[in-house]
C-alpha cells in the first residue's frame, strides 16, 4: 500500500493537466528507472511492474546468490546468508527477486523523483499542446485578452493555453481590452526549449480567406473557390474568386445584397476596404478587373517580363493608383504583373522622376502618393488643392510648378 500512497502523492496534480493514468504510469516508470540508475549505477536488472488500473507500481531487483564473502557487485549479487533471510531454501547460483520499496530510495531521492515527475509531465503537456496547435496552423482561433504589453497582446484560451498576438500581426486600428475575445489565425507554433510558443495573426491574407470560409456558405461548401488574397491590413484588400458552376455569381455571392454578407468581415478587419474580383485565366482581363474601380482604356503587356502598361483617361489615374498607392500595388500582387499607368491623350508629357536634378525625391514621392507622376498631371492641378492633398508647403508646390512649366516653354 505504501507504493500506492506515494504514487498518488506524486500524481496528485495529474487531473489539472488532463493526463490519463496509463500515460502517467509510463512517465512514472521512466522517472523511476532514472532514479535507479543514479542509486545503483544501472537499471537493467530491475523489473518495474505497472498496474495502471490500481495506480500501483512495483520495483523488483534481480540478483544471483553467491557464497558469503564472494560478493563483488552488490547490485547484481547477494550473499547466501542474505538471500536466506528472504527465503530459507535459497542455494548458491539461484536468482533472487527482491522488492524495492519506494521509501528505501531515501527521502532526498523521493523529493528528486517528485521534481523529475513534475518536469516530465510538463514536458508531456507541452508536447501535446505543440501537436494540438501545430494541427491548427492556418485556422481561425478565438482567445481572450489576458495581458497587454507594448509589443504584443497575451491571450488565453478556454484551456489556459497562452497565445501571443504580436504588434506587427495586429491591424493598425485594433484596440483590445483585458477580457475581450480576439479572433485571428494560428500563424506559427514553435518549441522554444520545452515550451510551445503560439503566434496568432490578424494581418495575414489567410485570416481574410478563413473569414470568407466562415461567413460565406458557398465558400465553405467549395462552390466558390478563393484563388488569391492580397492585403494592406486595415486599409485595403483584393480577393480573387472563382466558381466552377456557371449558375453561381461568385462576386455577388460573396458580397451579398448591398454588401450584407461581406459587412461582418469588413467590420472584423477594422473597416478594411475589400474588393472582390472575378478570377480569369485571361491575364489582360484579370489586370483590368484588378485595377477596379478605375476604368482602363487599353493595356500593353509583356508576358515574359511580367509587366503591363495601362492607358487611362486622366480622371481615372488616381482611382487606379488609389490612396497611398494601395490599389495599384495590390493589383500587381494579385495578378503577378508590374503595372504602370499612363494618361490617355498626353503625348508630350514627362515623368516626374526625370526632374530629380531639380526636384527632391521626397517631393516627387508626395505627388506620386496622390496619383500624380507626370509633369502635366501636376500642372493641371490647383495649387490650393495640392496643399490640401499633400504634405507640401504652398511655396514648394509653386517652385515645382515653375520647374515643370519651363520644360514645356519654347
Amino acid at each position: 500500500m505504501e507504493n500506492i500512497a506515494l504514487i498518488e502523492s506524486f500524481s496528485e496534480f495529474k487531473d489539472d493537466k488532463l493526463i490519463d493514468r496509463v500515460t502517467l504510469m509510463a512517465i512514472l516508470e521512466d522517472v523511476f528507472r532514472n532514479a535507479l540508475k543514479k542509486k545503483y549505477g544501472e537499471d537493467d536488472n530491475f523489473d518495474i511492474i505497472v498496474n495502471p488500473d490500481k495506480g500501483d507500481l512495483e520495483i523488483w531487483r534481480n540478483r544471483i546468490v553467491v557464497a558469503d564473502g564472494e560478493v563483488e557487485d552488490s547490485n547484481r549479487e547477494i550473499s547466501l546468508s542474505q538471500a536466506r533471510k528472504i527465503e530459507p531454501d535459497f542455494e548458491v547460483g539461484e536468482d533472487v527477486s527482491e522488492e524495492v520499496k519506494l521509501v528505501d530510495l531515501g527521502r532526498r531521492a523521493i523529493l528528486a523523483l517528485r521534481q523529475n515527475l513534475i518536469s516530465k509531465i510538463h514536458e508531456h503537456d507541452n508536447t501535446n499542446i505543440y501537436k494540438q496547435f501545430k494541427d491548427l496552423e492556418g485556422e481561425i482561433y478565438t482567445a481572450e485578452v489576458h495581458h497587454i504589453r507594448h509589443r504584443a497582446i497575451i491571450l488565453l484560451d478556454d484551456e489556459g493555453n497562452e497565445i501571443v498576438l504580436p504588434k506587427d500581426r495586429q491591424i493598425p486600428s485594433d484596440f483590445f481590452r483585458k477580457g475581450e475575445n480576439v479572433r485571428g489565425i494560428i500563424e506559427s507554433v514553435e518549441l522554444k526549449g520545452n515550451k510551445p510558443t503560439i503566434i496568432m495573426s490578424r494581418t495575414a491574407p489567410a485570416f481574410l480567406e478563413k473569414l470568407f470560409e466562415q461567413e460565406i456558405p458557398e465558400v465553405f461548401d467549395g462552390l466558390i473557390t478563393i484563388k488569391k488574397v492580397v492585403r494592406v491590413p486595415g486599409e485595403k484588400a483584393k480577393v480573387a474568386v472563382d466558381s466552377y458552376d456557371d449558375r453561381i455569381d461568385p462576386v455577388g455571392a460573396c458580397v451579398g445584397m448591398k454588401g450584407s454578407r461581406i459587412h461582418s468581415i469588413v467590420r472584423e478587419l477594422g473597416n478594411e476596404n475589400i474588393d472582390v474580383i472575378n478570377f480569369t485565366n485571361n491575364e489582360q482581363l484579370f489586370i483590368t478587373r484588378a485595377l477596379s474601380p478605375a476604368k482602363i482604356t487599353s493595356i500593353k503587356m509583356d508576358e515574359e517580363a511580367r509587366t503591363a502598361e495601362v492607358m487611362l483617361k486622366p480622371e481615372e489615374v488616381s482611382k487606379a493608383i488609389g490612396r497611398g498607392g494601395h490599389n495599384i500595388r495590390l493589383a500587381g500582387q494579385l495578378t503577378g504583373y508590374e503595372i504602370d499607368v499612363y494618361r490617355e491623350g498626353v503625348e508630350e508629357d514627362v515623368e516626374l522622376k526625370e526632374f530629380t536634378d531639380e526636384i527632391e525625391d521626397w517631393v516627387i514621392a508626395e505627388f506620386s502618393k496622390i496619383g500624380l507622376d507626370t509633369a502635366k498631371a501636376v500642372l493641371e492641378q490647383d495649387v490650393d488643392d495640392l496643399v490640401r492633398r499633400t504634405d507640401l508647403e504652398e511655396e514648394t508646390i509653386k517652385d515645382v510648378m515653375a520647374v515643370l512649366r519651363s520644360e514645356f516653354e519654347e
